[in-house]
C-alpha cells in the first residue's frame, strides 16, 4: 500500500516513517525534506567531520548531501534504509573531497617547489635558474583566464581552502573547484610547453 500523502499536521509529519517522507518529497512536498534533514543531519555531519577534520567543510558537505538527495532522487528503499544510503553517499562525497584536496595540494606543492629556493646555499647558476622558473610561473599565471588566476593565487598566496575561497569571492564551491582544477591543468600545460 502506498504511503498516505495527505497533508498531516507538522507534529504528525515528524513522526512519519522515512518511506512516507521520501514519497512526500518525490511528490513535491518539500516540507518532508526539513523533517528528514532534522532527523539525519547530525549523522551526516558527524561522519563528514570525522572524515574531513574540518567543521566548515563538514557543514558544506552536509548541505550538499541533502541538496543532492533532494534533486537527484537516487535512493531506493528496496536496497536499504535511508540512514544507510545517506552514510554511503556522505562517505563517497567526503572521499571525493579528500581526493580533490590531495590533488590540489600536490599541485600547489609542485608549484611551490618550483618557486621557492632550496634551504641550502645556492650557486649563482641555481639562483638564476630559480629566478627563471619563478618568472615562468608568474608569466604562466598571467596567461590564465582571470577567474582561474584569481582562485589559484588566493589558494597559493593566501593559503585558503576551496570553501574559504568560495566564501571570500561569494561564489559556489563547485565553481571554485572547477576553476582550480581547470587553472592547474592549464598552468601545467603552459609550463610544460615552456620546457
Amino acid at each position: 500500500m502506498p504511503p498516505d500523502l495527505s497533508m498531516p499536521d507538522p507534529a504528525n509529519l515528524r513522526q512519519a516513517a522515512d518511506q512516507t517522507l521520501v514519497a512526500r518529497l518525490r511528490a513535491g512536498q518539500t516540507d518532508a525534506l526539513g523533517v528528514l534533514y532534522d532527523r539525519y543531519a547530525r549523522l551526516v555531519y558527524s561522519l563528514a567531520l570525522r572524515m574531513l577534520s574540518n567543521a566548515e567543510e563538514a557543514e558544506d558537505l552536509t548541505q550538499e548531501v541533502f541538496l543532492a538527495f533532494w534533486q537527484r532522487d537516487k535512493y531506493d528503499s528496496e536496497r536499504g534504509s535511508l540512514s544507510s544510503f545517506l552514510v554511503t553517499f556522505t562517505r563517497s562525497r567526503a572521499l571525493d573531497r579528500l581526493r580533490n584536496r590531495s590533488v590540489r595540494y600536490r599541485a600547489l606543492e609542485r608549484l611551490q617547489g618550483l618557486a621557492q629556493p632550496s634551504p641550502r646555499a645556492e650557486t649563482p647558476l641555481e639562483k638564476a635558474s630559480l629566478e627563471e622558473r619563478s618568472q615562468q610561473i608568474r608569466e604562466a599565471l598571467s596567461q590564465l583566464p582571470a577567474s582561474e588566476q584569481q582562485v589559484l593565487e588566493i589558494a597559493y598566496f593566501e593559503d585558503l581552502s576551496q570553501s574559504q575561497i568560495a566564501q571570500k569571492l561569494n561564489i559556489p564551491l563547485g565553481t571554485v573547484k572547477t576553476r582550480c582544477r581547470q587553472g592547474l591543468l592549464r598552468l601545467r600545460q603552459i609550463l610544460d610547453d615552456h620546457r
